[in-house]
């Protein structure tokens, strides 16, 4: 079982001038930990789930970058980029970017996108929820294209592409993993189902998460796709020490409660700390990856 890092949150000591310093520095520990994957929210305002909307809040590509410049192993992603926010032609070409310079790392992570407050705010238009999933929906199938080299025109009811010519190709190949963020289980999860890599769901406890893979292995069944091929990936909040005080989790209970999502089918889990910044948490990450590498998910 692997265990990815979120960082959905910017705020730390020092505030702006060390802002760089610090992501370097959780980037690169991230890395050395074994922790399989690295992610940032694609979102231009902070969420109220994380904190004020004034709080510092990156550009999720650009500090992926960052971050690739100064790792080795460690995958790349957006938790997940709300398709509404960059032209797909221009997002495929940013991601692929990404997988290039990052020597294959790369994740596309895509979702139907939700924050109002901040398209409005930067002037990004904001369509009802149902354009936004055809949108998302076209999106995926343009990804394929690019990523497959495919430059034949593409003609949907909201892009029209007259040559997704993507030079230089992804390194990754057929291309970075396409991962689809979201709970609905009509629309995302049949997405998921029908184009993705990888689905990413909240950490509701093991019969909650197991009841949205027992959705998604529905959809496939329906579609024909062999649900063994995507990904299942969980994401939730810790609070990690070393002796479990003041509401936080040891390494050990935190083994307990993921051995329970791997049971159910989980093969990683995602997490966002709430001491990140703190350089020793992450020889408690170390401690939790060695210690979940044992864990064999079920149906691998």
């Amino acid at each position: 079982m692997k265990i990815g890092l979120q960082v959905p949150s910017f705020t730390w000591p020092g505030g702006p001038a060390e802002l760089g310093s610090t992501f370097r520095r959780i980037a690169r520990d991230a890395d050395q930990a074994g922790m399989a994957s690295l992610w940032v929210m694609d979102h231009f305002f902070q969420i109220g789930a994380v904190g004020p909307v004034e709080h510092e809040m990156l550009e999720g590509y650009s500090a992926l970058a960052f971050a690739a410049a100064v790792t080795e192993k460690i995958t790349l992603g957006t938790m997940v980029t709300g398709v509404t926010y960059r032209h797909p032609g221009i997002l495929i070409k940013t991601a692929t970017t990404l997988d290039v310079l990052s020597g294959g790392r790369a994740w596309l992570g895509l979702g139907a996108a939700w924050n109002e407050q901040e398209h409005r705010g930067l002037g990004v238009p904001f369509p009802p929820l149902a354009e936004r999933f055809e949108r998302l929906e076209e999106t995926l199938q343009i990804a394929d294209r690019m990523f497959g080299g495919d430059q034949n025109p593409f003609n949907g009811t909201h892009y029209q592409l007259e040559r997704p010519l993507n030079s230089p190709p992804p390194l990754s190949r057929p291309g970075p993993k396409i991962l689809v963020g979201g709970q609905g289980e009509k629309k995302t999860l049949r997405l998921v189902a029908q184009y993705a890599d990888a689905c990413n769901v909240f950490d509701t406890g093991p019969d909650g998460v197991a009841h949205k893979l027992a959705v998604l292995q529905e959809h496939c069944t329906a579609l024909g796709r062999d649900n063994s091929e995507i990904e299942k990936t969980v994401l939730g909040a810790i609070a990690l020490s070393k002796d479990g005080s003041n509401g936080t989790q040891t390494p050990g209970e935190l083994v307990d409660r993921y051995a329970a999502l791997a049971a159910k089918g989980v093969d990683q889990i995602i997490v966002s700390a709430r001491n990140v910044s703190e350089p020793a948490v992450f020889e408690l990450f170390a401690e939790l990856v060695s210690d979940l590498a044992s864990i064999v998910p079920a149906g691998r």
